[in-house]
């Protein structure tokens, strides 16, 4: 049934799983099935958002690191580290961008601020916080004897934690090495210090371990060494080149490792925690699926997460892909290296985000493919390539700009797509994830970006005394997804049961018809010859011809191809646009294109023979002149009011023409408010406020028709549904977007009071000059009403904020940012697929415009169906009627047709129901699925009540004569046949009377 590619949606994790089956035991080499399996997903099914929940007891938090945060550098009887010493150098070594202008001196001054935090977590709800100890506050000098200040201050921050039920994760060591160990012994290059890591890990178990059950040893170790020692492009800024770099790797390993065997042979018995190491990676995708480009994706993931992944969960030792590529500059580990390194980790804690996807990752190391930022597909890598590991999501998100403050929706956007593709690791591909943590709690020292990005959940003011936490959007999204533990299903996110009303109006659009006037070959009224002697051609014989018939409408050959394809679809309304610029090439009367007007004519004659209404625009713009007539389009177009004129003559004689067959008007299609002018607009206006009451006065009568306005309208939604700038964003864009044309005619005669009052306060303040005309009272009367239908076309929803973050789609003018909801599916042209838009956009309508009858005249989306066979199409079509339906039945929308943009390929290329190749027309699987809907008025089920429609018979002009004169019809038949069969006896016995005189 039409109705099952939604209502089966919850059984596609299920399904999923039989078809492609969960990861089994994971063993190197195993990650690189990851991309094939993708790529084999259903699609769009696997791309559309899951509505579900995390499993029970699922851990959610948020995280911070020491340096990043905490400030009071030299407070306390803290030690220098390396950080504050690159912070604080005279020049920023060559390759290094600078950390800030006053590095984390102070930052977020969470040392002088426990309090303050840990209430921005229990406001959060969240279930544990993961935060860094800094090894040079506890030990100033890097080694004994431990700073009592340091100590006390992180008793009271796991003694707040406690009071508020929030449970600790603690790093040891986030990257600020004290410097003393690095002045002294040359940091991580030097064997020492794994023993003195161990001696600080020692230090920290035996006097908060009875409060911590999660430990991580470091974090990113990838960084440290390479960037760290390697490049020089973080403190502590050795440029020693990669041979330093895996040396230092390899004193992390061994580091870690020792503190692991420290906490499991001597804390975990009475104390119970776990301990692991946070590692951080990018994801990375082929450039071509091809076998080489698979093993180059899967040698990056190698050469970064697999440099200490594998020697801790799976062997002790390097991956193979770097022992054969880098020979002598990697260190080795002996046998007994090995074994003490394997399985030195209770949990995968990952990494994931903005620190190292596209920021810190060598652009070697991704082996020239291309760098993404799935989360979903690295989880299934780890799964599949470590032994299906417990995952600990330890640090994630993505960052906003320095300038941003409360109204961070890329930030909860991105957000939303990393916590959904984690729901989906889980659900679809049985991915064993325990807990998500959120980077940051609040904003803090961004590292090698310094002040430059924001990544918290809070707003900090750097420049205030006092650095109060001020939430932000992103504080109420994550809150309520705690609440909710996910995405769970609501009712209107479920597809609905039901049907439309007798008489709705199931249609198709094609802006405009194919028109070919080439008469049938034996129109042609000469006589030939045919030479089968010589030339064996048909010869013309000069001066000779037959007597000509009648041109008929089904002379036209391309009218019958099209009427046929319609008949296919079983659509009972057909939309297109005459072409103005065409049929009055002049712009005026003088000059008619009367084979084009005929066309037209036979056009919607033989829609009406076969029972389809036809659907007719008088005037659509088009990039060349507007589709105006040359001599109009060369003098201002809209901006001349001779325009107006010209239009409502035009429209005059195409009434006159066509309006025995079309009884359905439309004076203007998708007029594009961003390509007009406010003087344009108010012409335009004009314009068809005397098209449509030259038809009420003159036509309707006899012609029997109705005519409006068809306007474009794609939804704007606030980025953040919890701000009131972002509302008010979205509220003026609607109005400036759709209530521009549409007020003055259905609504008070004028223009809408926020776009008067927004262009008055930019043109005072910003020194504009834009200039929105005025009606006079007799025009506003003139223009208000002048509709019998509301007509719309939608076809995608946009979200907009306040908070400029992109200045490639801000725009200046309405202090609009346009944002991208990358959960969104999106087309190949990057149109979203956001079905639930339009039944607010209907709502909205129906709430400012009243009960009004509502067409919705064009709606479709591009597809490229060489990749995924028109799948997007057929769910978009679905999708969009389903949310329609619900408009109708749910919000009780006088809602009365619904038509599918576009009718082919050949006009609307990517947009068609039927693809056009090599001169024929084919029905796409999109075309096929609209017809069932139609066939079933919607979407049918078992309670849903029977509807009984009479049938429906569109009358065109030639039968009309015929139709109401049935009983003289009759009366002059039977005059005929009896006249007939008298002939017949008189025939009959003058005969018999001849044979008998013989």
């Amino acid at each position: 049934p039409a109705g099952s590619m939604a209502l089966a949606a919850p059984l596609l994790p299920v399904l999923l799983l039989l078809l492609l089956g969960r990861p089994g035991r994971g063993a190197p080499g195993q990650g690189a099935e990851t991309w094939s399996r993708f790529a084999r997903l259903p699609y769009p099914q696997d791309q559309l958002f899951l509505h579900d929940t995390f499993p029970d007891g699922f851990l959610w938090g948020a995280g911070s690191a020491a340096y990043q945060t905490e400030g009071g550098w030299r407070q306390g009887g803290k030690g220098a580290s390396v950080w504050d010493a690159f912070a604080h150098r005279p020049a920023t070594p060559s390759g290094a961008a600078p950390p800030g202008p006053v590095g984390g001196d102070v930052a977020s001054d969470s040392y002088n601020n426990v309090f303050r935090d840990v209430e921005g977590l229990r406001r959060l709800g969240v279930s544990h916080y993961r935060f860094s100890l800094s090894w040079s506050r506890l030990l100033p000098n890097g080694t004994a004897p431990a700073n009592p200040a340091g100590l006390a201050h992180y008793r009271r921050l796991l003694l707040r934690l406690r009071e508020v039920g929030v449970e600790p994760v603690v790093t040891l060591y986030h990257w600020d090495l004290p410097q003393a160990l690095q002045d002294a012994f040359g940091g991580w290059a030097s064997p020492v210090l794994p023993q003195l890591f161990h001696d600080y890990a020692e230090l920290c178990f035996r006097h908060f371990g009875g409060q911590v059950r999660y430990w991580l040893t470091m974090d990113n170790p990838y960084v440290v060494a390479w960037h760290g020692y390697g490049t020089g492009r973080l403190p502590p800024g050795v440029r020693g080149g990669p041979r330093l770099g895996y040396l230092a790797a390899h004193h992390l390993l061994q580091a870690h490792a020792k503190v692991w065997h420290l906490y499991n042979d001597h804390f975990r018995p009475t104390q119970g925690g776990k301990v692991s190491i946070a590692l951080s990676s990018h994801w990375i995708k082929p450039q071509r699926m091809t076998e080489k480009n698979i093993k180059e994706c899967q040698k990056s993931l190698d050469f970064v997460l697999g440099w200490f992944a594998k020697p801790i969960f799976i062997d002790g030792d390097y991956p193979e892909s770097m022992k054969s590529n880098l020979s002598s500059l990697l260190p080795g580990f002996s046998e007994v290296e090995k074994m003490y390194i394997k399985g030195t980790a209770d949990f995968f804690a990952l990494s994931f985000g903005a620190t190292l996807s596209f920021q810190l990752l060598d652009s070697h190391m991704k082996f020239q493919q291309l760098e993404s930022i799935s989360l979903r597909q690295l989880l299934y890598w780890i799964n599949s390539e470590y032994n299906n590991p417990q995952i600990f999501i330890v640090e994630n998100s993505w960052f906003v700009s320095g300038t941003t403050k409360r109204d961070d929706a890329k930030y909860i956007y991105y957000l939303k797509k990393f916590i959904m593709e984690t729901l989906k690791a889980i659900r679809y591909d049985g991915v064993n994830v325990f807990g998500y943590t959120v980077w940051s709690l609040l904003d803090g020292f961004e590292w090698h970006r310094g002040y430059s990005i924001r990544r918290g959940l809070f707003y900090v003011d750097f420049q205030s005394h006092d650095k109060k936490l001020m939430p932000k959007s992103s504080v109420l999204f994550y809150q309520k997804l705690i609440e909710k533990n996910g995405f769970p299903p609501l009712p209107e996110n479920q597809p609905i049961e039901g049907i439309f009303p007798c008489g709705f109006a199931w249609g198709v659009v094609d802006n405009y018809i194919q028109v070919d006037t080439t008469p049938a070959q034996f129109l042609d009224s000469s006589v030939y010859v045919w030479d089968v002697h010589q030339t064996k051609k048909l010869i013309k014989v000069d001066g000779v011809y037959t007597s000509k018939r009648r041109h008929h409408c089904v002379d036209f050959a391309a009218i019958r191809l099209q009427i046929s394809l319609l008949q296919e679809m079983r659509v009972t309304h057909f939309h297109f646009s005459l072409k103005w610029s065409l049929i009055l090439p002049l712009g005026n009367l003088s000059l008619i294109n009367h084979t084009l007007v005929h066309y037209y004519q036979c056009f919607a004659s033989e829609l009406l023979r076969v029972n389809i209404t036809p659907v007719v625009a008088l005037w659509q713009p088009m990039i060349e002149n507007q589709e105006l007539p040359v001599s109009l389009a060369k003098y201002g177009a809209w901006e001349n009011t001779e325009t107006v004129q010209a239009f409502v003559e035009y429209a005059r004689f195409c009434f006159t023409s066509l309006g025995n067959h079309v009884k359905f008007w439309i004076t203007m299609n998708e007029p594009s408010v961003k390509n007009l002018t406010y003087t344009a607009g108010h012409n335009l206006l004009k314009a068809h406020a005397q098209v449509w009451h030259l038809y009420d006065k003159e036509f309707r009568r006899s012609q029997k028709g109705k005519i409006s306005i068809a306007l474009q309208a794609d939804w704007v939604e606030p980025a953040c549904p919890f701000s009131k700038n972002d509302q008010e964003v979205a509220d003026r864009i609607l109005e400036f977007d759709i209530g521009w044309l549409a007020e003055p005619i259905f609504g008070n005669g004028d223009y809408p009071e926020v776009m008067r009052a927004w262009l008055h306060r930019i043109n005072s303040v910003d020194l504009y000059n834009f200039h929105l005309p005025y009606f006079s009272e007799d025009e506003k009367k003139f223009i208000q009403g002048s509709f019998d239908f509301f007509a719309l076309s939608h076809y995608t929803t946009t979200l907009v904020g306040s908070e400029k973050e992109d200045a490639v789609k801000y725009d200046h003018y309405l202090e609009v940012q346009m944002i991208n909801d990358i959960t969104w599916l999106h087309s190949p042209s990057r149109a979203a697929v956001v079905p639930w838009g339009l039944r607010k956009l209907l709502m909205w309508v129906k709430a400012k415009y009243g009960d009004i009858p509502i067409y919705v005249m064009a709606n479709g989306i591009d597809d490229d169906q060489n990749i995924v066979h028109d799948k997007l199409r057929v769910y978009y079509i679905q999708s969009y009627i389903n949310e329609a339906l619900k408009a109708y039945a749910l919000d009780n929308v006088n809602l009365q047709g619904y038509f599918v943009y576009s009718f082919n390929d050949k006009t609307a290329p990517k947009y068609g129901l039927y693809s056009y190749i090599a001169n024929q027309y084919e029905p796409k699987p999109s075309m096929k699925h609209y017809r069932e809907i139609i066939d079933n008025n919607g979407f049918p089920g078992p309670k849903t009540p029977e509807l009984l429609c009479p049938e429906e018979v569109v009358s065109c002009s030639e039968c009309h004569f015929f139709r109401t004169r049935k009983s003289l019809l009759a009366f002059i038949s039977f005059i005929f046949v009896a006249f007939i069969v008298t002939i017949f006896f008189i025939t009959y016995y003058s005969k018999r009377a001849e044979r008998r005189y013989k």
